[in-house]
């Protein structure tokens, strides 16, 4: 006989996938409505969140009530732990999609210099994280959630190097400024988009191996040795 918990816990799965889903999907619609130039659909990312919202309330009061019905131990209870941060960062990253789309719609176009801009590179890389972030949970892969961790610097590179390439563009002529600060805007939420990729694929290692790993090095994390924090003391 299956467990009411058993049940409960397959649901509470089946909507983090579908938020995933659809964060994942507002996520690649904001970029191309940048690389598309098209505002109807920059506008369609705005009007979609409210669908992700609805996920982020039915994913919460689950969890409540699995808590409240339930006693899980194991690996339910690491579930159900990250499911809540999960689920918030996957909330957060359906707001990222709606900045992004409201920058671009400020912009109305790509402006000359784009090019010169490191976004398709920090695109790639967003696409990249949400994308293994999320098939790391579905996979139950502590191995994908690693290649995410460890992007996480390169998408810190990137906006970096961005940041100046726009600065020095905005330098060199005083109508570049309005563009360059709305790209600038984009560049940083793809940059923040990184952070909480990284947040959702901590959460995967927690599940699958048991270990936390936030707010640590993946130099240590990852390494051979078993030096790790101790080697600090």
């Amino acid at each position: 006989m299956e467990r009411i918990l058993d049940v409960h816990i397959e649901k509470l799965r089946k909507r983090l996938i579908k938020m995933c889903s659809l964060v994942d999907e507002q996520v690649d619609l904001s970029i191309k409505a940048i690389e598309d130039e098209n505002l109807e659909l920059a506008n369609e990312v705005i009007e979609r969140d409210k669908k992700v919202d609805k996920y982020d309330v039915k994913i919460e009061k689950m969890c409540q009530k699995i808590f409240a019905l339930n006693q899980p131990v194991a690996m339910d209870l690491r579930l159900i732990m990250s499911a809540i941060t999960m689920d918030t960062n996957l909330e957060r990253i359906g707001d990222i999609a709606v900045n992004m789309a409201e920058h671009y719609i400020e912009m109305g176009k790509k402006p000359s210099f784009f090019n010169k801009t490191k976004f398709d590179e920090m695109a790639e890389l967003s696409r990249f994280m949400i994308k293994y972030s999320i098939d790391a949970f579905v996979d139950g892969s502590a191995e994908l959630a690693r290649k995410v961790i460890e992007s996480d610097d390169k998408m810190d590179n990137l906006y970096a190097d961005n940041r100046k390439i726009l600065i020095d563009i905005m330098k060199e002529d005083k109508e570049n400024i309005e563009p360059a600060v709305a790209l600038l805007g984009i560049s940083r939420q793809m940059e923040r988009l990184g952070d909480l990729t990284t947040n959702i694929a901590e959460d995967v290692y927690f599940i699958v191996e048991a270990q936390v790993i936030k707010h640590k090095y993946e130099k240590y994390l990852f390494s051979d040795d078993d030096e790790g924090e101790d080697s600090e003391n």
